[in-house]
């Protein structure tokens, strides 16, 4: 086994979004905050605009090297599952790329197989945003 397993991945409809996105605005980075209302939802920025830290840990990356950050305390929640990015119809955030789009990413997830969650507790912490 080589690389870190697999914690966040794009459906295709979210893959086709997020290309789109690069194509406009060039690099871009996913952050999955804490919080009620559009921090619920994980929002698209263009990479170096929205400052990670201490806070966050890198939970991957999806297409084109693209960076997806959490929050620690939103992490706590969602450790033992695997993060699929999706898109639907309807307006998020005013902050995130997509939302002039007329679309929002949402996040679906499933839990960890056993051997999934084996391999991840083998693994070296996540990165956080101070490393």
């Amino acid at each position: 086994m080589t690389g870190r397993a697999e914690r966040v991945a794009l459906t295709e409809a979210a893959r086709s979004l997020l290309e789109t996105l690069i194509a406009a605005h060039g690099p871009v980075m996913f952050h999955q905050s804490g919080g009620c209302c559009d921090g619920s939802s994980p929002m698209c920025f263009p990479r170096g605009e929205f400052q990670v830290g201490a806070a966050d840990v890198l939970l991957g990356h999806v297409h084109d090297g693209t960076p997806f950050w959490m929050s620690t305390s939103q992490y706590a929640y969602w450790k033992h599952t695997h993060l699929t990015v999706d898109v639907v119809p309807g307006r998020g955030s005013g902050f995130s790329l997509e939302a002039p789009e007329g679309v929002r990413f949402l996040l679906r997830s499933r839990l960890l197989t056993d051997a999934e969650s084996a391999r991840i507790d083998a693994e070296p912490p996540l990165p956080t945003g101070d490393a």
